[in-house]
């Protein structure tokens, strides 16, 4: 497994060459990059551009591991919902143009309270997710599901979305929420996902509130060999904290003695 930095929060205000710059002087591998931030990576490139950009991930040894995106395809609006999934599909083709090896999107809510059946949303989301999962196949891009948003988040609802979506190339992006524990373990949850786990989110691993070594664990017992990336509140400090994040990164992924 390699270490990650996911851009939001931490490095929401740095540009291209600080986040390569500062990856590599902290041991982290990866980053993917959250969409509408500073980076400026983002559609309006132009075609030399999104070049120029492939090859500066390529020549820095720092692997662009993703795009994270904020499309969501839960509203009511049927517009609203298309021009979700156009999006996406945008940023699926700038994806393959800078050598990013998948997009992120997200589930954001449910309408119960306005009378539509929880089970509706859930498929409207999956059907959403095969539509851009079928058309980012094409390009060599992977649709990466986070477990995110009011409700959406328990993963019994995120399997279900998933299910509907019926897409070899819809992945979930596990993003170690709180409330996935169930008496200490996160393994039944993760059970829920282990077959579609394209990429991982943590939080503060230095912080036990949340059964890190567990999760490690179960990632590996599923041969798990993608990013696990930090998404991590700024800092005044930003080198001395992922210093300290990489470091504990390689700790926990010690094997054990005699294994």
């Amino acid at each position: 497994m390699k270490l990650g930095l996911v851009t939001y929060n931490l490095a929401k205000d740095w540009n291209v060459d600080t986040i390569i710059q500062k990856c590599q002087a902290n041991g982290f591998e990866g980053v993917e990059l959250r969409t509408t931030h500073r980076h400026g990576v983002e559609v309006g490139l132009t075609d030399a551009e999104r070049r120029s950009m492939r090859q500066k991930f390529q020549d820095s040894g720092v692997s662009l591991c993703g795009l994270g995106s904020a499309f969501e395809y839960h509203a009511m609006d049927p517009a609203e919902v298309r021009r979700n999934i156009e999006g996406t599909k945008e940023y699926v083709l700038l994806a393959r143009d800078v050598g990013a090896p998948g997009v992120k999107v997200r589930p954001n809510g449910v309408h119960t309270d306005k009378g539509v059946p929880l089970e509706k949303t859930l498929e409207q989301i999956g059907l959403a997710c095969r539509e851009c999962a079928a058309f980012a196949v094409n390009e060599g891009v992977a649709i990466r599901l986070e477990v995110h948003g009011r409700v959406t988040c328990e993963v019994p609802n995120i399997r279900t979305i998933l299910d509907a979506g019926r897409h070899p190339n819809l992945y979930a992006c596990w993003n170690s929420n709180h409330g996935e524990t169930v008496d200490g373990s996160i393994r039944k949850n993760f059970d829920l996902l282990k077959d579609r786990i394209g990429l991982v989110h943590m939080r503060d691993i230095g912080v036990p509130d949340y059964p890190w070594f567990e999760l490690v664990s179960l990632l590996r017992g599923i041969g798990y060999r993608g990013f696990c990336c930090a998404e991590i509140a700024e800092s005044p400090e930003p080198d001395r904290l992922m210093k300290y994040y990489s470091s504990l990164w390689r700790a926990y992924n010690q094997p054990a003695k005699g294994a």
